[in-house]
């Protein structure tokens, strides 16, 4: 089953949990370094920077297919809002790769930490 890293608002106790609530919660995660969150108002764009040296933290699922398929649309990727992509995650041991969505348009200026924490639920 696909792995699934979330970053923003699906993240569990957020307003947009409800797709994944039923999927299996693998652990907390961070990428590698080479992405920056931005505050795009009721939600995160997460994009590649290549300044980042920290990453960003989320939580990685497990997800079956039809969820992932619904994701898609949820995060509006034939709309060109989202691509989901791979991204490679901070381990001790292994390289681990994850499927997430990254941000496909113009965030503005609004750059945020390395965490998303939402403020109202």
């Amino acid at each position: 089953m696909p792995i699934l890293f979330v970053y923003g608002t699906l993240k569990r106790g957020c307003k947009n949990h409800h797709p994944i609530a039923d999927q299996r919660f693998l652990d907390v995660a961070r990428t590698v370094p080479g992405y920056a969150l931005y505050d795009l108002g009721d939600y995160p764009g997460l994009v590649a920077d290549s300044s980042d040296t920290a990453g960003v933290t989320g939580e990685l699922w497990e997800v079956d297919e039809a969820t992932l398929a619904r994701l898609d649309a949820f995060e509006g990727v034939d709309e060109g809002l989202y691509q989901r992509q791979r991204v490679e995650l901070m381990d001790t041991v292994n390289p681990v790769q994850a499927y997430t969505y990254l941000y496909a348009r113009e965030p503005g200026q609004r750059r945020i930490g390395q965490t998303w924490r939402e403020t109202t639920a």
